[in-house]
């Protein structure tokens, strides 16, 4: 070999190893990226029970309930479809009905979502920003309005 082709060699050797590098590094993001849902996503795409994801939304009214011990169940509510949540564990300060919300965790049947995880928003302006531009792409949550309130009716307006 030249001294041309062992440079053009170690180059390519070098290469291949970055390459080889970047791609396991992304199989491995792929891999433990939590996907975001809103209820009405989960109306059109099944999940399958088993599947970790994450679900947002709003607390609907009237939808909390107080169970035996640290257990609550709610729903979580984009305005068009709601899903029940159950939840053991202690609930973060601000989590209340009509209140931006987003939990962690699966669904045990296909209607059953366990939460192992509660994120509320932090003060009076705060939604989690996925939440927030869902609901704003969805037509529901309209900035200048301030927070959104689900009505009587379990529409969510402002």
């Amino acid at each position: 070999m030249t001294r041309k082709q062992k440079r053009m060699a170690v180059i390519a050797g070098g290469m291949s190893f970055i390459l080889i590098a970047v791609l396991l590094v992304m199989f491995a993001f792929s891999q433990s990226v939590a996907y975001f849902f809103m209820p009405s996503d989960l109306a059109k795409n099944e999940v399958s029970p088993g599947t970790r994801i994450r679900l947002g939304g709003l607390v609907e009214a009237g939808s909390v309930v107080r169970g035996a011990g640290s257990t609550v169940s709610f729903k979580v509510t984009d305005g068009s479809a709601s899903v029940p949540v159950s939840y053991t564990g202690i609930l973060p300060d601000l989590f209340r009905e009509g209140q931006g919300v987003v939990t962690e965790g699966v669904f045990t049947t296909s209607q059953a979502f366990v939460a192992d995880s509660v994120l509320a928003k932090h003060d009076e302006n705060y939604m989690p920003k996925e939440v927030a531009d869902r609901l704003k792409a969805d037509g529901v949550w309209k900035e200048s309005e301030g927070s959104p309130t689900t009505g009587a009716k379990g529409s969510v307006t402002r």
